[in-house]
Protein backbone atom coordinates (compact mmCIF):
# COMPACT_ATOMS: atom_id res chain seq x y z
CA UNK A 1 0.00 0.00 0.00
CA UNK A 2 1.21 3.50 -1.00
CA UNK A 3 1.79 6.26 1.43
CA UNK A 4 -0.23 9.41 0.76
CA UNK A 5 2.52 12.20 0.49
CA UNK A 6 1.24 15.63 -0.20
CA UNK A 7 3.99 18.76 0.11
CA UNK A 8 4.59 22.28 0.11
CA UNK A 9 4.16 23.50 -3.79
CA UNK A 10 7.73 23.47 -5.43
CA UNK A 11 8.52 26.29 -7.51
CA UNK A 12 10.64 23.30 -9.61
CA UNK A 13 8.02 21.62 -10.36
CA UNK A 14 7.34 23.87 -13.38
CA UNK A 15 11.33 22.74 -15.02
CA UNK A 16 10.49 19.54 -14.19
CA UNK A 17 7.32 19.46 -16.13
CA UNK A 18 8.93 21.36 -18.98
CA UNK A 19 11.56 19.11 -19.30
CA UNK A 20 9.08 15.56 -19.17
CA UNK A 21 7.31 17.29 -21.97
CA UNK A 22 10.05 17.34 -23.96
CA UNK A 23 10.11 14.04 -24.08
CA UNK A 24 7.00 13.16 -24.12
CA UNK A 25 6.42 15.07 -27.11
CA UNK A 26 9.07 13.31 -28.79
CA UNK A 27 7.94 10.17 -27.57
CA UNK A 28 4.23 10.57 -28.97
CA UNK A 29 5.73 12.12 -32.16
CA UNK A 30 4.07 14.43 -34.82
CA UNK A 31 0.43 13.21 -33.63
CA UNK A 32 1.17 15.62 -30.55
CA UNK A 33 -1.10 18.92 -30.59
CA UNK A 34 0.19 20.18 -26.90
CA UNK A 35 1.32 19.17 -24.01
CA UNK A 36 0.03 21.11 -20.85
CA UNK A 37 0.98 21.39 -16.78
CA UNK A 38 -2.33 20.01 -15.08
CA UNK A 39 -3.15 18.80 -11.70
CA UNK A 40 -1.96 20.22 -8.25
CA UNK A 41 1.80 20.51 -9.07
CA UNK A 42 0.13 23.12 -11.77
CA UNK A 43 -1.50 25.52 -9.06
CA UNK A 44 1.32 27.68 -7.41
CA UNK A 45 1.34 28.05 -3.89
CA UNK A 46 -0.70 24.75 -2.91
CA UNK A 47 0.28 21.64 -1.52
CA UNK A 48 0.40 18.49 -3.99
CA UNK A 49 1.34 14.92 -3.99
CA UNK A 50 4.62 15.36 -5.83
CA UNK A 51 3.80 13.89 -8.79
CA UNK A 52 3.88 15.80 -12.08
CA UNK A 53 0.77 15.39 -13.94
CA UNK A 54 0.65 16.34 -18.01
CA UNK A 55 -1.85 16.11 -20.35
CA UNK A 56 -1.55 15.50 -23.94
CA UNK A 57 -3.72 16.20 -26.86
CA UNK A 58 -3.50 14.52 -29.64
CA UNK A 59 -4.04 14.89 -33.41
CA UNK A 60 -5.64 10.80 -32.76
CA UNK A 61 -5.65 9.15 -29.86
CA UNK A 62 -6.17 5.74 -31.38
CA UNK A 63 -2.31 6.45 -32.87
CA UNK A 64 -1.16 6.71 -29.47
CA UNK A 65 -0.92 2.85 -29.06
CA UNK A 66 1.93 2.43 -31.75
CA UNK A 67 3.89 4.73 -29.92
CA UNK A 68 3.82 2.82 -26.36
CA UNK A 69 7.25 1.44 -27.13
CA UNK A 70 8.95 5.10 -27.30
CA UNK A 71 6.83 5.95 -23.70
CA UNK A 72 8.13 2.46 -21.89
CA UNK A 73 11.97 3.60 -23.06
CA UNK A 74 11.17 7.03 -21.08
CA UNK A 75 10.40 4.84 -17.63
CA UNK A 76 6.43 5.08 -18.55
CA UNK A 77 4.23 1.95 -17.63
CA UNK A 78 1.81 2.06 -20.42
CA UNK A 79 -1.80 1.63 -19.27
CA UNK A 80 -4.49 1.82 -21.86
CA UNK A 81 -7.93 3.91 -21.52
CA UNK A 82 -7.36 2.79 -17.58
CA UNK A 83 -11.47 3.32 -16.94
CA UNK A 84 -11.87 5.97 -18.86
CA UNK A 85 -12.31 5.73 -22.38
CA UNK A 86 -10.57 8.05 -24.67
CA UNK A 87 -7.90 8.43 -23.11
CA UNK A 88 -4.31 7.22 -23.14
CA UNK A 89 -2.75 6.85 -19.80
CA UNK A 90 0.84 6.39 -18.47
CA UNK A 91 2.41 6.36 -15.46
CA UNK A 92 6.44 6.62 -14.22
CA UNK A 93 7.91 5.56 -10.99
CA UNK A 94 11.76 6.22 -9.81
CA UNK A 95 14.10 4.15 -9.16
CA UNK A 96 13.08 3.25 -5.46
CA UNK A 97 9.28 2.91 -6.79
CA UNK A 98 7.99 6.41 -6.11
CA UNK A 99 5.51 7.76 -8.84
CA UNK A 100 7.17 10.79 -10.26
CA UNK A 101 4.71 11.13 -13.34
CA UNK A 102 1.14 10.85 -14.63
CA UNK A 103 0.22 11.21 -19.00
CA UNK A 104 -3.02 11.31 -19.53
CA UNK A 105 -3.58 11.54 -23.47
CA UNK A 106 -6.53 12.35 -25.41
CA UNK A 107 -8.24 13.63 -28.28
CA UNK A 108 -7.79 17.11 -29.11
CA UNK A 109 -10.44 19.16 -27.59
CA UNK A 110 -12.28 16.42 -26.17
CA UNK A 111 -14.51 17.56 -23.05
CA UNK A 112 -11.89 15.81 -20.87
CA UNK A 113 -9.42 17.93 -21.85
CA UNK A 114 -11.73 21.31 -21.48
CA UNK A 115 -12.31 20.22 -18.53
CA UNK A 116 -8.90 19.47 -16.84
CA UNK A 117 -7.51 23.17 -18.27
CA UNK A 118 -10.65 24.77 -16.84
CA UNK A 119 -10.29 23.27 -13.33
CA UNK A 120 -6.35 24.36 -13.60
CA UNK A 121 -6.85 28.21 -14.81
CA UNK A 122 -10.04 28.11 -12.95
CA UNK A 123 -7.68 27.73 -9.53
CA UNK A 124 -4.92 29.38 -10.78
CA UNK A 125 -7.54 32.40 -10.88
CA UNK A 126 -9.25 32.03 -7.38
CA UNK A 127 -6.46 31.57 -5.05
CA UNK A 128 -8.64 31.15 -2.23
CA UNK A 129 -10.35 28.20 -3.87
CA UNK A 130 -7.16 26.74 -4.80
CA UNK A 131 -6.05 27.52 -1.30
CA UNK A 132 -8.91 25.61 0.13
CA UNK A 133 -8.26 22.47 -2.24
CA UNK A 134 -4.52 22.62 -0.55
CA UNK A 135 -5.77 22.58 2.62
CA UNK A 136 -8.18 19.94 2.10
CA UNK A 137 -5.14 17.98 0.84
CA UNK A 138 -3.29 18.11 4.13
CA UNK A 139 -6.54 17.42 5.82
CA UNK A 140 -7.36 13.88 3.67
CA UNK A 141 -3.14 13.19 3.44
CA UNK A 142 -3.63 13.31 7.43
CA UNK A 143 -6.58 11.23 7.61
CA UNK A 144 -5.75 8.53 5.34
CA UNK A 145 -1.97 8.48 5.16
CA UNK A 146 -1.91 4.99 4.14
CA UNK A 147 -5.05 5.08 1.65
CA UNK A 148 -5.26 6.71 -1.82
CA UNK A 149 -8.78 5.33 -1.86
CA UNK A 150 -9.56 7.24 1.08
CA UNK A 151 -7.91 10.10 -0.05
CA UNK A 152 -9.11 10.41 -3.43
CA UNK A 153 -13.03 9.68 -2.66
CA UNK A 154 -12.54 12.65 0.07
CA UNK A 155 -11.63 15.20 -2.49
CA UNK A 156 -14.09 13.97 -4.81
CA UNK A 157 -17.00 16.07 -4.05
CA UNK A 158 -14.67 19.38 -3.42
CA UNK A 159 -13.55 18.71 -7.67
CA UNK A 160 -16.78 18.42 -8.54
CA UNK A 161 -17.63 21.42 -6.99
CA UNK A 162 -14.75 23.12 -8.78
CA UNK A 163 -15.19 21.48 -12.40
CA UNK A 164 -18.59 23.20 -12.21
CA UNK A 165 -17.44 26.43 -11.37
CA UNK A 166 -14.56 26.09 -13.90
CA UNK A 167 -17.43 25.58 -16.56
CA UNK A 168 -19.19 27.81 -15.64
CA UNK A 169 -16.49 30.42 -15.55
CA UNK A 170 -15.30 29.20 -18.53
CA UNK A 171 -18.52 29.92 -20.05
CA UNK A 172 -18.46 33.47 -18.83
CA UNK A 173 -15.58 33.81 -21.04
CA UNK A 174 -17.32 32.15 -24.47
CA UNK A 175 -20.26 34.47 -23.60
CA UNK A 176 -18.58 37.58 -23.38
CA UNK A 177 -17.19 36.73 -26.65
CA UNK A 178 -20.04 35.39 -28.65
CA UNK A 179 -20.77 38.18 -30.73
CA UNK A 180 -17.31 37.62 -32.44
CA UNK A 181 -15.74 40.64 -30.73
Amino acid sequence: MKNVKVVPHDPRWRAAFEVEARHVAAALGENVVAVHHVGSTSIPGIHAKPIIDLLVELNDVGQADARSPAMESLGYQVMGEYGLPGRRYYRKDDPDGIRTHHVHAFQAGSEQVVRHLAFRDYLRAHPADAQAYGELKQKLAREHPQDMNGYMDGKDGFIKEMDRRAAAWRASFSDEHADGV
